[in-house]
């Protein structure tokens, strides 16, 4: 009996000493993935912008030469496969037998990286997800023992690879429970926290910064029912993201040849790109511009209707970009929705109401409520949120606004794109 004993605690350690090596492994290759989407994207996203700053015309060709792009390397490369994004990782963890195709990592870099740079309305953090996810879905496969723990291995990725792109490892371990996991093992405890130390201490080694380079001053009690009204109208918003994403990549279904899709989508999406270059990309370089002029704006009627327009039209563009072909999801666009929703909230309150509420922060804090409604992530929204501008001194308006947001949205309307996704499409 003793020996039996012996053998299977021998087994145990040898299990858990290779879950231990393949988290490590997964968190280094999947947080160098990452960081270096990232870099690539920030840098050829910033030169290709300031060409079309320079030249409009620019503008009507970005977005056809990318989608084009894509789809020939879909075509040639990828077996001529569409991403799915997020839902392709909930395929593989309901079915035991499959496993995401190493391809999938090339597929979702260099069509995440296309995708904004030529200006596509959305960003990379779903195109990282799934090829991060694809590192963990590998490493399973090359151990027999380790098959059972898929779902932990793929979840030690995605969370390595969310922890490099928002400088948050409570953002990276939050995300993989709260969407893909939604279930807290010892496994999965103990390979995701071990991913996403090491991310984090390559991201400290590699000296990567916050997104957003800001500084908070204060927040103020008597803004407390304002951080309620803007967790309402950001998770009414986000409804609206949603459905116009899930309407539109409908409606473009009825499109049977790939080439209808591109150019419709692409000559749409120039158009929206012409009348407000802010929708460039994923956005961020006007959310960077507005953070930086927050506190100093007054509201006059052509803001007001700029960034209405913004607000309105930037899911709409969002939905083009994904339905031409174009790689990504909803990340981006609810960091960047929400910032101007907490933005034009704060310049109305203050020119209409006089409440002196201070807009940076109402900018910051819908960011996180956005997001939080849009994905059905409260808890990760808002440590994604303290990571992009690397301060916590908002962590309870935020932590107040992205639940009464998250409620809010699901509320109104029980999905989000990657729920829908998974049971209807």
């Amino acid at each position: 009996m003793s020996s039996i004993t012996q053998i299977k605690k021998h087994f145990v350690f040898i299990k858990y000493q290779k879950l231990i090596i393949a988290a490590i492994i997964i968190g280094f290759l999947s947080a160098f993935l990452a960081i270096s989407l990232k870099r690539g994207t920030e840098h050829y996203e910033e030169l290709l912008f300031n060409q079309a700053s320079k030249n409009n015309l620019f503008l009507f060709i970005f977005p056809l030469i990318g989608l084009t792009i894509i789809a020939v390397l879909r075509y040639y490369l990828f077996n001529k496969k569409t991403n799915k994004g997020i839902k392709e990782i909930f395929e593989t963890t309901e079915k035991r037998k499959n496993s995401l195709p190493i391809y999938k990592i090339p597929s979702h870099f260099i069509n995440g990286l296309f995708t904004v740079i030529f200006g596509g309305s959305t960003g990379i953090e779903v195109s990282t997800v799934v090829a991060s996810a694809t590192i963990g879905s590998m490493t399973q496969e090359k151990e027999n023992i380790l098959n059972r723990h898929k779902v932990e291995l793929i979840c030690a990725g995605v969370a390595s690879g969310i922890t490099a792109l928002f400088f948050s490892p409570f953002a990276g371990f939050l995300f993989a429970y709260e969407v893909i996991s939604k279930k807290a093992s010892k496994t999965f405890i103990l390979v995701t926290t071990i991913s996403v130390s090491i991310s984090i201490l390559i991201c400290l080694l590699l000296n990567e910064k916050p997104l957003f380079h800001v500084t908070i001053k204060e927040w103020h009690w008597k803004a407390f029912p304002y951080f309620i009204l803007l967790g309402i109208i950001s998770g009414m918003n986000a409804v609206y993201l949603t459905k116009t994403v899930l309407f539109i990549k409908d409606k473009f279904t009825s499109f049977k040849k790939s080439r209808t899709k591109i150019i419709i989508s692409a000559v749409l999406i120039s158009i929206g790109l012409f009348i407000l270059p802010q929708l460039y990309g994923d956005g961020y370089h006007a959310i960077k511009e507005n953070l930086a002029n927050s506190n100093n704006i007054v509201l006059t009627i052509p803001i007001f209707f700029s960034i209405v327009s913004i607000v309105i039209f930037k899911p709409i563009i969002t939905s083009l970009t994904l339905a031409g072909g174009g790689d990504g999801g909803v990340f981006a666009p609810s960091i960047f929705i929400g910032g101007f929703v907490g933005l034009l909230l704060a310049v109305v309150l203050n020119t209409f109401f006089h409440v002196n509420v201070i807009p940076l922060n109402f900018m910051i804090i819908g960011m996180g409520a956005m997001l939080s409604a849009s994905i059905h992530a409260p808890f990760t929204a808002i440590f994604i949120t303290c990571g992009l501008i690397n301060d916590y001194s908002l962590l309870f308006p935020i932590l107040v606004t992205c639940l009464v947001a998250k409620q809010v949205s699901k509320t109104i309307y029980p999905f989000t794109v990657y729920s829908f996704s998974n049971n209807k499409i």
